[in-house]
C-alpha cells in the first residue's frame, strides 16, 4: 500500500502524532515515554519559548487510514545564524521497519526545508539542546532516561540506505556511586578549592529568587555549552520558561554550585533522581495515577538510579579540575541518599573534558547516539 505523508493543522492531529509514539513503542521495557501534556506544551507556540526564533511544522505518514510514521521539520534560525549554516532539522522521529515509510517522511523534511532556503538536513534535533537529540546507535538493550531518545535498531540502518552521513555522535555512561571517595580525589580537590579561592555553595528554596541563582545557573550553560555542536544561546523567554518549569522539582541537595571569591558562579552540576521507571508506569500521563508514581520517585521512595541532568563549567575555569569540585560535594550525598549508579546522559564523543570528570567513578560507557547528516 502506497505511503501519503499529511502536515499536521489540528490539535486532533497533533494529537495522533504525539500518541504514535506512545503506540509504537508500547510494553518495550526499554523505552520511556514522554508525558503526553508536555509534548502538547512543546509543540505549541504560544507556550514553547523556542519559537521565538524557531519555525517547524509536524508530518504523518498513513498507509490507508493507519499512522505509520511521524516527524518534525523544525529551522532553528538562531543556530543557523551562530554556525552559519542553512540546515533544516528533523525531530520526533518514528517510523515503521519500512524503507518506503522512512524515506517518504525524510523527503516530507527536505522538500519543507528546501522551500524555506535550507541546504542541508540534520537530526534528530530538537528545536534546541534542551530537547531529546540524537539516534540511539548503540545500547538498545538500556534502559532510557527521560532526556533522550529510544528507538529501534532498524532506524540508523535506514538511515544509512538513504544516504545519510554521520555528523556526530554522543555517547553516554553508567556510573557506580563509590563507597567512598579516594583519597586522592578528596585531596585534589581540596587544594582546587585553595588555589583558586573557591568555595562551593548550597541552595535553598529561598535562595534561588532572592539570589536570581535560577537566571545564573542557565547564564552559565549559556556561556559554558556555547562551543557545542548545534547549540543555540537560549533566550531570557527560554530561560524565564526552564527556571518555572524544572527548579521546583529539583532536590537541593543535589544541586552543587562552585562560587569564585566574590560570589560569582563558576561552575554547577544538577542531578535527580531517576523517573525513567515512574515514567513508564504512568504510560505518558498524570492522571489518574501518573502523577504518584512521579512524586513517589522523587520524594518517597527513591530509584537506587539517578540522571546527571546538567553539568557546566565556566570556560576559563575549565580544565582546572573544577568539575572535580562539584563530585567531590555531591558523591557523599548521593551515599546518604541510597542511589548506587548514576546516568550521564548524553556527552559528545569528543569533549574529552567532561569524560575525564568521571575518574571517581567505576564507569562503563553503555549507549552512543548519533545525529545524521544528508544535503538535499
Amino acid at each position: 500500500m502506497t505511503t501519503s505523508i499529511q502536515k499536521v493543522t489540528t490539535k486532533a492531529e497533533l494529537k495522533k502524532f504525539i500518541r504514535f509514539n506512545y503506540e509504537l513503542y508500547k510494553n518495550n521495557p526499554y523505552s520511556v515515554p514522554d508525558l503526553y501534556d508536555d509534548m502538547l506544551n512543546t509543540f505549541n507556540p504560544k507556550k514553547n519559548a523556542a519559537f521565538e526564533f524557531c519555525e517547524a511544522d509536524y508530518f504523518l505518514a498513513y498507509r490507508g487510514d493507519e499512522i505509520v510514521g511521524r516527524v518534525a521539520a523544525i529551522i532553528n534560525h538562531r543556530a543557523n545564524k551562530t554556525w552559519n549554516k542553512k540546515e533544516v532539522r528533523f525531530g520526533w522521529i518514528d517510523f515503521i521497519d519500512e524503507e518506503e515509510v522512512s524515506a517518504a517522511l525524510l523527503d516530507a523534511v527536505a522538500k519543507w526545508g528546501k522551500e524555506r532556503g535550507m541546504e542541508a538536513m540534520v537530526g534528530p534535533l530538537g528545536f534546541t539542546d534542551m530537547d531529546a537529540e540524537g539516534m540511539l546507535v548503540e545500547g538498545y538493550d538500556q534502559l532510557g532516561t527521560m532526556a533522550t531518545i529510544y528507538n529501534y535498531s532498524y532506524y540508523p540502518e535506514h538511515m544509512e540506505q538513504l544516504g545519510f552521513e554521520k555528523e556526530a555522535d554522543w555517547v553516554e555512561y553508567k556510573l557506580t556511586v563509590p563507597h567512598q571517595l579516594p583519597d586522592k580525589f578528596v585531596r585534589i580537590s581540596e587544594i582546587i578549592l585553595q588555589k583558586y579561592k573557591l568555595k562551593i555553595k548550597k541552595l535553598k528554596r529561598g535562595d534561588i529568587k532572592k539570589g536570581n541563582y535560577g537566571q545564573k545557573i542557565f547564564d552559565l550553560i549559556n556561556e559554558a555549552y556555547a562551543p557545542l555542536f548545534g547549540y543555540s544561546q537560549m533566550t531570557q523567554g527560554q530561560i524565564d520558561q526552564y527556571v518555572k518549569m524544572y527548579l521546583p522539582l529539583i532536590d537541593l541537595r543535589m544541586v552543587s554550585l562552585v562560587e569564585d571569591e566574590e560570589g560569582n558562579l563558576v561552575a554547577v552540576g544538577i542531578a535527580m533522581p531517576s523517573l525513567s521507571v515512574a515514567l513508564q508506569k504512568a504510560k505518558g500521563k498524570m492522571l489518574p495515577f501518573g502523577w504518584y508514581y512521579l512524586l513517589k520517585a522523587l520524594f518517597i521512595k527513591r530509584p537506587r538510579i539517578l540522571d546527571l541532568l546538567l553539568v557546566g563549567v565556566k570556560p576559563e575555569y575549565q580544565s582546572k579540575g573544577v568539575n572535580a569540585l562539584l563530585f567531590y560535594d555531591l558523591v557523599p550525598i548521593f551515599q546518604q541518599m541510597g542511589f548506587e549508579y548514576g546516568e550521564s546522559n548524553p556527552e559528545l564523543e569528543l569533549n574529552k573534558k567532561v569524560q575525564a570528570q568521571w575518574s571517581a567513578f567505576e564507569s562503563v560507557q553503555h549507549k552512543r547516539r548519533r545525529a545524521y547528516k544528508k544535503m538535499i
